[in-house]
């Protein structure tokens, strides 16, 4: 039997069957989905916490993708329409959303006529509860009442914890009448804040006339307070003042009346320590103690501290007087004389002893 030459074909296979096609579609279809799926699958962990609301319920250890948690408002806060009280554990294991919902509550916005209100730090914010409100009056009145007032939380309430305070007018009623003499606008029997009284003394039935001892004008300073008390009318004589040791400077007189003034110098061979000068004071007294004369020369610097408190005593970045500069000891004096004669008898020795040798030498 002769063998054909001719190449061996393959059998035809069969086709393919619709059915195993399909199959291996949604094979390759869900082994992409679970690719693309996270690692941790059905777990967003514990739900977010907030510091305005707290969770409803009892919290899961974890939540599977589309589940609901639901949150309500702390005491004391309420809810805002702009935000949510529910989050929702996203497919990617994360809540959403996660914003504060819930907002402090506020006391009313306190009113006071006359004054003005403020918040310290976050100025236009509210008076939430835990914050301050302080108090201030307009020019001419006076605060009535606490300066500082905080807003307070009890339970899911607040409120103010003490009254509001009050701005009052400042007034005070009419000054003090005095002795022999009066004050402007007497007729009234109140005072608005810095309006002004003068006194004046009256006329004198006796040979002297009354002296004004005091503040001659007061003001309105506060409710019901006036700036200084009413002065007195009468007649204030103060004697020749006397210092032994010494001589006045000012022209005397017999008598000296209210506020006169005495100047004083001492003899020679003492200095002057105390006020100078001094002044005829409400109680017919020479005002402060009149000065003494003290024999010998001043000191140059004040043995008797506070110096500062020296009358006429000079600042730190003042010079002292000329006088208090050359009024030192005799002995120190005759010793600087001294020692400038000495020296300029040295000079001239020397002078006199190199004359003498350049007239040697032209002979």
């Amino acid at each position: 039997m002769t063998r054909s030459c001719e190449p061996r074909r393959a059998p035809p296979r069969a086709p393919a069957s619709p059915l195993s096609s399909s199959w291996c579609f949604v094979g390759i279809t869900l082994v992409t989905l679970v690719l693309q799926f996270p690692t941790s699958f059905g777990d967003c962990g514990k739900p977010p916490e907030f510091q305005s609301m707290k969770l409803k319920g009892t919290p899961k250890p974890s939540y599977s993708p589309g589940e609901r948690i639901h949150y309500e408002c702390n005491p004391g806060h309420y809810y805002s329409y702009f935000y949510s009280l529910t989050t929702v554990c996203e497919q990617n294991s994360t809540w959403r959303p996660t914003d504060e919902a819930c907002y402090r509550k506020e006391c009313p916005a306190p009113k006071v006529p006359n004054g003005e209100v403020y918040e310290q730090y976050e100025p236009q914010t509210g008076f939430q509860f835990d914050k301050n409100a302080y108090f201030y009056c307009n020019y001419g009145y006076y605060l009535k009442g606490e300066p500082v007032i905080t807003c307070k939380l009890s339970g899911d309430t607040v409120y103010w914890g003490s009254a509001i305070p009050t701005c009052e007018k400042i007034l005070c009623e009419a000054p003090g009448e005095i002795a022999n003499g009066k004050h402007t606008n007497d007729w009234r029997v109140e005072f608005e804040f810095n309006e002004v009284v003068s006194y004046t003394c009256d006329p004198s039935n006796g040979p002297q006339e009354y002296s004004l001892v005091g503040e001659r004008k007061l003001t309105c300073s506060g409710p019901g307070k006036w700036s200084s008390d009413p002065p007195q009318c009468k007649v204030v004589l103060c004697e020749p003042p006397v210092l032994k040791y010494g001589k006045p400077l000012s022209e005397m007189k017999e008598k000296f009346f209210y506020k006169d003034e005495v100047a004083f110098e001492c003899l020679k061979g003492f200095y002057l320590n105390g006020s100078n000068p001094v002044f005829c004071g409400g109680n017919s007294t020479w005002e402060p103690e009149m000065p003494t004369c003290i024999k010998g020369f001043k000191p140059t610097h004040p043995t008797k501290p506070p110096v500062s408190r020296y009358p006429g005593y000079p600042k730190p970045l003042e010079s002292p007087p000329i006088e208090e500069i050359f009024e030192l000891d005799p002995g120190i004096i005759a010793l600087i004389i001294l020692t400038i004669l000495v020296g300029i008898a040295v000079i001239c020795t020397c002078v006199y002893k190199c004359l003498r040798r350049g007239t040697k030498g032209v002979n």
